[in-house]
Parts: C-alpha cells; sequence; structure tokens
C-alpha cells in the first residue's frame, strides 16, 4: 500500500547504494514528473516523497534485535502525518515491513538492489514530486560517533534542502554537522528533482540509538525535518 497516491510502492537500500555501480535500464513508460507552474502558491502541486529505507528481508543496519528498517518506518510515518497536518502533499512509499522490491516486475534482473533502487527512482518519474526525501539510520566502527547526516546532489536546491535540513536536526543532537555531497549513490545522482538522504543517526552510538528507538525522540525529529521541509517550500 502506498500512502498518499495509487501507485505500487517501492523500495530502498540506500546504505549499499555507495558501492553500487551497475546500469539499470530505463523503462519503456518512463515518464518526466511535470514541472510546478509558477503560481502554484506556497505549497507545490507536487509530492513530497517520503522513501523510508529498506523493509521487509533487508532489515538495514542493525544493533541486536533493533533493526533500522523499523526506525526509518516510524520516522517517516510521523513525517508523513505533520505533513498532511501542515498542508504539504505528501507520499510515502513503504507503510508496512516488506520487501519493495517485489512490486518491481519491469527491470529483467535476478538483482534485489537493482530492482529497489531502479523502482524507487521510477516513482519519481511517474508521480509529481517536488523533492525526493530517503530516511535511513547510520553505522560507525567508532561508537563516538555522533549525529545525523544529509547527504546532497550536485545542484543547488538539494544543497539548500540538505542545509535547511541539518540545520534543523543539528540541535536536537548537539550536533555542528554539515550536509555532505552524496556523489556516489546512486538514487542522488538519476533522480531528477531535488532529492537528499538522511541519516537520522548512529545505531552504533548509545546516546543516537536511545533517541532513534524512543517515540517521543522519533517524533521530535520528525518535527524538525517538516520545519525544515516547510520552510524550503517557502523559497520553492
Amino acid at each position: 500500500m502506498l500512502i498518499g497516491v495509487s501507485f505500487l510502492p517501492l523500495s530502498v537500500c540506500a546504505q549499499q547504494e555507495a558501492s553500487w555501480n551497475a546500469h539499470i535500464p530505463e523503462p519503456a513508460t518512463a515518464r518526466q514528473a511535470p514541472k510546478r507552474s509558477p503560481d502554484s502558491g506556497v505549497f507545490p502541486s507536487q509530492h513530497v516523497l517520503i522513501d523510508a529505507g529498506h523493509g521487509g528481508v533487508d532489515g538495514g543496519t542493525s544493533y541486536g534485535n533493533i533493526l533500522e528498517k523499523n526506525i526509518n518506518l516510524d520516522i517517516a510515518r510521523k513525517l508523513y502525518l505533520l505533513l498532511k497536518v501542515r498542508g504539504v502533499p505528501v507520499i510515502l512509499n513503504r507503510t508496512g515491513d516488506y520487501a519493495l522490491s517485489d512490486d518491481n516486475r519491469w527491470l529483467g534482473v535476478r538483482s534485489r538492489h537493482s530492482k529497489d533502487l531502479a523502482q524507487r527512482r521510477q516513482l519519481s518519474r511517474e508521480v509529481p514530486v517536488s523533492m525526493f526525501i530517503s530516511l535511513h539510520v547510520n553505522w560507525s566502527r567508532r561508537p563516538e560517533v555522533t549525529g545525523p547526516l544529509v547527504l546532497h546532489q550536485n545542484e543547488g536546491r538539494s544543497r539548500l534542502l540538505a542545509s535547511l535540513l541539518q540545520d534543523s536536526l543539528n540541535p536536537f543532537f548537539s550536533t555542528h554537522t554539515l550536509p555532505k555531497p552524496g556523489k556516489t549513490y546512486y538514487l542522488l545522482k538519476h533522480v531528477v528533482q531535488p532529492a537528499v538522504i538522511v541519516e537520522l543517526g548512529y545505531l552504533s552510538n548509545a546516546k543516537d540509538r536511545r533517541m532513534l528507538t524512543d517515540p517521543r525522540s522519533q517524533t521530535a525529529i520528525a518535527v524538525r525535518l517538516c520545519d525544515a521541509i516547510v520552510h524550503y517550500h517557502t523559497i520553492y
């Protein structure tokens, strides 16, 4: 089930995109999303596309029985509801714990990761989208590493969106991290609209882990994401 629009759900595997270099062919029916008219008001007619990372057999990173896929979905759901309340058109591409790659039946390859990436990219072309926000959780071999990190495209609107998101999240984590370009990430190279990958914190860090798994902290994180998105839409 895809919340917000009647399209098939897609899949996410952003942590493994950096090392994935295979070519994904264009579907014959691919279409570019329509452009927003300049007089569409404060909020765009296009939708914010929330990409809830991983799902199903793809659990993402983990710590004991804590799985990234569940954290991503919890915060994505909260962000979806907050944006709806603020009047922002929004789509959530995963609403439960399932492997979204199963919905890609047009790409003739066996690789689940390839199907995930191609399917997610395709939704951004089939649905009018103003921005693509992929939610993930980070991991480091150094447990002292903490805080969110936003990765962006080599494009002005994406850099602005990343800066707004990073600036909104940093105070909650008591960090001063700067956003970084995600040059090697497939979606950041191939999604046409402004796209970012939000690493919400480090599951390998005890403080971050408590915040990422506490429902109240998850809501606070979602509020900060929502504020940054609304701020962006007052500019573009």
